[in-house]
């Protein structure tokens, strides 16, 4: 019988580690947290093409943008402006990714950028963004450790555990009486 208690005990201390655990983690393989927002759209388009740089500043971007590549010349987004155009090169290789990434007041993110097969002719073409959502998943971590968090997360392990214990201590002093 006290066998059933203490691994009981134990399981409700390991749900509690688990449920604990960094949000932070389940989402590390994107790197990409930052407080604005930003697109490319088309994500796909073929050499030659034009492609317009969404940036989302709410609150997390009040300087200037610069968006890099290896596929297009840096572009500058300004202060007022919230978008801007960039001219995929000829030379890009179909069937290649590349990364664009977009930077504001020090804190950068990455996108890709997909070269479709064939040349896009119509120099003059200008392509209609899609509407999308908001690229979402990763959570809304800026980055760094909280203390308070930290603190918070040990005081409800401890109290867990400190109450599955009481509980077991409980049941066996009143089960020997």
């Amino acid at each position: 019988m006290r066998a059933i208690r203490v691994a009981s005990a134990a399981l409700l201390g390991v749900t509690a580690l688990t449920f604990s655990a960094p949000a932070a983690v389940a989402g590390d393989e994107d790197h990409n947290i930052t407080p604005f927002g930003f697109s490319v759209q088309p994500s796909t388009i073929a050499a030659g093409g034009q492609v317009s740089l969404l940036l989302k500043r709410d609150g997390g971007c009040s300087g200037r943008a610069t968006v890099t590549s290896g596929v297009f010349d840096t572009v500058t987004i300004h202060r007022n402006q919230s978008s801007a155009t960039a001219m995929v090169d000829w030379d890009a290789k179909p069937g290649a990714v590349y990364e664009v990434t977009f930077t504001c007041d020090g804190v950068s993110g990455n996108t890709d950028l997909t070269i479709a097969a064939g040349r896009h002719n119509d120099p003059t073409h200008h392509p209609v963004p899609l509407q999308r959502g908001v690229r979402a998943g990763v959570g809304g971590t800026v980055g760094g450790f909280d203390l308070k968090e930290i603190g918070l997360g040990a005081a409800l392990i401890a109290g867990s555990i400190g109450t599955a214990w009481y509980m077991t201590r409980r049941r066996t002093a009143s089960d020997d009486s």
